[in-house]
């Protein structure tokens, strides 16, 4: 039987594990930019934005066009909603200029639950003095799929596209090998 690792003795490699991928994050953002094309303007923005403005709509999640239950979805006149288009989901933030302290703050704190969640699994499955290879694979495999998965579902459900999606899971790749490489690192060796 395998003694468990006590996430007091893994503190480090959780911080140090979420000042990384924040690191790689800022530099695939805003060195890299490899997202920058993930996002399209519409040629008619500023109509879009005086419809939805006049609409007044709240902060939040909304779908073109709406069903408020799958029957509805077999109503005649829903379907030729679907034909006709634009077939969409939409979220809207609250008014104002974004806050990147307040995002780049939060995006911090859950690459630190991340990291967090990875150093539990990894610490119940291997103990100390586990080989770098070892903690690497558990590490990498936890926070890969927990950096990466979403996007996947947001492709799916969400019609996000895919090339889009594959930059998602390239970065979820990155951030699960940064993160596998400080635990492997600063394992526990007693």
């Amino acid at each position: 039987m395998v003694s468990t690792v006590s996430l007091a003795h893994l503190w480090l490699p959780i911080v140090l594990s979420a000042v990384l991928v924040f690191v790689a994050s800022s530099l695939i953002h805003m060195v890299l930019k490899w997202h920058n094309s993930d996002y399209r303007a519409l040629s008619n923005e500023e109509e879009v934005r005086a419809a939805i403005r006049k609409g007044s709509p709240a902060p939040g999640q909304y779908v073109l066009p709406h069903c408020g239950d799958m029957k509805e979805m077999g109503k005649p006149e829903v379907q030729q909603k679907y034909k006709d288009g634009p077939v969409g989901f939409l979220v809207l933030s609250p008014n104002g200029v974004p806050n990147m302290g307040k995002s780049l703050g939060m995006w911090f704190l859950y690459s630190l639950a991340v990291a967090f969640m990875a150093a539990y699994v990894a610490g119940h499955t291997l103990g100390a003095g586990a080989h770098y290879l070892q903690v690497f694979r558990i590490v990498g495999t936890v926070s890969f799929l927990t950096y990466a998965g979403g996007s996947v579902q947001a492709g799916i459900w969400m019609g996000k596209p895919w090339g889009s999606v594959f930059k998602d899971l390239l970065d979820g790749l990155i951030y699960g090998l940064v993160s596998a490489g400080a635990f492997g690192w600063l394992w526990p060796k007693f």
